[in-house]
């Protein structure tokens, strides 16, 4: 894969294609178009209507793009309710370019397919399996059950059990690099409970660091060990993803601006990335009233509020999200 970026027109994987990183606008990192938690679409007092998911999600998107948003990351992965389908409807509905991901995690979300049951107890998939797996849905698109393939996924996102990584979360994340690194897409990681831990797997394959955003590092738990300073030390983007919630283990929006405000002054400006963590629309889990222009229409206002420079503001929404999802050249 040839490295756009050097060739003079980046791109970046969205569901109806290749689009120029240049067009991408405000991006909203990290958030969730539908949301199916495993094996919800079976139980019998869920229904999954896919014109009435397609009505609410064209009127959420349209608030996104009137309020100036340009492109929407569903860091979902694989088995959570992806429909890609649905989504170039959506991105064709509403002008919002859709990233979609690949990827799966934590261990409990994954089906015992990715699993060996003929050991005791049973082990993970080799981190080469799940890189093939990953790899295939950027490169040659994603699947659309059961063989039919899409466009390439944007994204490879895998997500590590938050008591710790266990064996299967490190195959995941291990296999999460190793695709990245023959695709050129980069690799969105929820850390477990030790980002910088979790973050060191992924580095020890030998991706750079650029190509990875450790996600939730608004968590009480990492901002007590200062893991956002550290991640960003490391080269890696940090995702502050749970702007606008008051969910006891993440910190408020006004601790929230402080940690943009400490990072920019340690020379971190150009690793910071913002989202809401909005789920449009929940088969499983609890519904979400947030809006996925929250970032831009409430957040972005309080850090110029704070003496957060326009500069920095625009560099925050647009210019380090389209560093980050630009593919790059395969690096093996």
């Amino acid at each position: 894969m040839a490295d756009t970026a050097l060739l003079g027109d980046p791109t970046v994987n969205t569901v109806l294609g290749p689009v120029p990183a240049a067009d991408l606008g405000v991006t909203a990192v990290h958030e969730a178009l539908l949301s199916v938690y495993p094996g919800a679409q079976y139980a019998p007092d869920i229904t999954i209507d896919r014109a009435e998911i397609f009505e609410i999600l064209v009127t959420r998107l349209a608030a996104f793009r009137a309020a100036g948003g340009g492109t929407i990351v569903d860091s979902t992965g694989m088995f959570h309710g992806r429909d890609v389908k649905l989504y170039e409807a959506l991105s064709r509905a509403t002008g919002v370019h859709i990233v979609a991901s690949t990827g799966q995690g934590p261990e409990e979300l994954l089906g015992g397919y990715f699993l060996t049951p003929q050991t005791n107890p049973p082990t993970p998939w080799p981190a080469d399996r799940f890189a093939a797996l990953f790899g295939r849905e950027v490169d040659d698109g994603m699947v659309v059950p059961r063989v039919e393939r899409r466009g390439g996924a944007g994204l490879i996102a895998i997500a590590a059990t938050r008591g710790g990584m266990t064996a299967t979360d490190e195959s995941l994340v291990r296999g999460g690099a190793r695709a990245a690194l023959a695709t050129g897409a980069p690799v969105s990681l929820r850390f477990g409970a030790d980002a910088l831990h979790d973050l060191d797997i992924a580095l020890s394959e030998g991706l750079g660091a650029d190509r990875i955003v450790v996600g939730g590092l608004d968590r009480r738990d990492a901002v007590a060990t200062g893991a956002a300073q550290l991640v960003a030390a490391r080269g890696a983007f940090v995702a502050l993803d749970h702007v606008g919630r008051a969910d006891a283990d993440v910190v408020t929006d006004r601790e929230r601006v402080t940690i943009v405000r400490e990072l920019i002054a340690a020379g971190h400006g150009d690793r910071i990335l913002l989202s809401s963590n909005v789920v449009g629309v929940a088969k499983g889990v609890p519904d979400d009233a947030l809006p996925y222009e929250l970032v831009l229409t409430g957040f972005a206002p309080t850090l110029l509020a704070a003496g957060v420079s326009d500069h920095d503001v625009r560099r925050i929404l647009v210019d380090n999200p389209r560093a980050l999802l630009t593919v790059r050249a395969a690096q093996n």
